[in-house]
């Protein structure tokens, strides 16, 4: 993995942003476009978020979008962050990673989370009974056994065989994904790595990683903690043109808390837009927790970011309007980390 002067790695998470006018055909094809320039800049992974009934993102079906852009490229892991398994039978996504463990060996993650990543009536819609993110515990360990082909003998799924499964390459590595202290402390206990949400609950960051590290228990997967944190972060060519184009991403979260979701306005749009008094300081807050600027800017703000957390990766995230702008940015970024190199 190329590192350039970075001293720690950095990936991507990209979650398909649908602008104002752009199709969710163009978007993909810029998805595909973003795969094969960030593992051609130095990228160290790229995840897929899974997210439903909102017309910002078309990421809504993980396990595809992710064989797509396996298939589109040949070095940088592949990921989910996440599968959002409250809204999955374990077995489901024991056979989809499995799929793609064997078909893209060595190169697929499958991060888990425990929110459905929707509205209350999309969740019920995905499962007719209702998702129940307080077993999420024992959904984790079902679909573990899955993976692993280890249930127990005289389990009542003991027979039931996740197929494709490769005992000798063994299962694609689990990752827990959270927001707050649940996951962290749950992957801490499991030996698991662990990726948290600092782009959308910064206020938790370092509560949700003091809690992961110090319910760390040694796995056959880890002997020590592994920490990742999800950032928003807009590179441009001027600090002036990146807070341009992060307003729209602001406008959009706006929309999406009063239930009015709709594609990511334009830059234009997110100027011109009659911000009311708490709008406005709900749009000051977003931007503040952006790490936003001209590429020596940005990375500054990342490397602070990363000594005051002690995270082991970063994982950037970018909500702008059109996806030239948001290629254009990780391009900026790797640059200024010598990322290829």
């Amino acid at each position: 993995m190329a590192r350039g002067s970075a001293e720690f790695p950095l990936s991507v998470l990209e979650l398909a942003v649908v602008g104002a006018g752009v199709t969710p055909t163009e978007t993909l094809r810029a998805s595909t476009e973003l795969a094969r320039r960030a593992e051609e800049w130095g990228y160290h992974r790229i995840w897929v978020a899974e997210h439903h009934g909102m017309p910002s993102v078309a990421s809504s079906s993980p396990a595809v979008l992710i064989a797509h852009l396996a298939a589109a490229t040949t070095t940088i892991r592949l990921g989910s962050g996440g599968v959002m398994l409250p809204n999955h039978a374990p077995l489901i996504v024991a056979e989809q990673f499995g799929t793609l463990h064997a078909l893209h060996p060595g190169r697929i993650d499958l991060g888990l989370g425990r929110a459905p990543g929707t509205d209350p009536a999309t969740a019920r819609a995905l499962r007719r009974h209702g998702p129940d993110a307080d077993d999420f515990p024992e959904q984790l360990a079902e679909l573990t056994a899955f993976l692993d082909g280890s249930f127990p003998e005289g389990h009542p799924l003991e027979r039931v065989v996740a197929v494709p499964r490769s005992p000798e390459s063994g299962r694609p590595p689990i990752w827990l994904l959270g927001s707050s202290g649940f996951s962290a402390q749950l992957a801490g206990m499991l030996g698991l790595p662990f990726a948290f949400a600092h782009h959308f609950s910064a206020d938790n960051t370092l509560p949700a990683l003091e809690l992961y590290r110090s319910s760390f228990e040694p796995s056959d997967v880890l002997d020590r903690p592994y920490a990742m944190i999800g950032v928003s972060a807009v590179a441009a060519d001027t600090s002036a043109q990146a807070l341009r184009l992060a307003r729209s991403g602001g406008l959009s979260m706006i929309r999406l808390r009063r239930g009015a979701p709709q594609p990511v306005p334009t830059p234009e749009e997110a100027e011109a837009y009659p911000y009311s008094p708490v709008e406005r300081n709900f749009l000051d807050d977003y931007l503040s927790k952006v790490v936003l600027g001209d590429p020596g800017e940005v990375r500054q703000g990342l490397d602070d970011l990363r000594k005051r957390t002690e995270a082991d990766e970063l994982m950037i995230t970018t909500m702008v309007h059109h996806p030239a702008d948001r290629i254009r940015s990780y391009e900026l970024i790797a640059r200024a980390y010598d990322l290829g190199r």
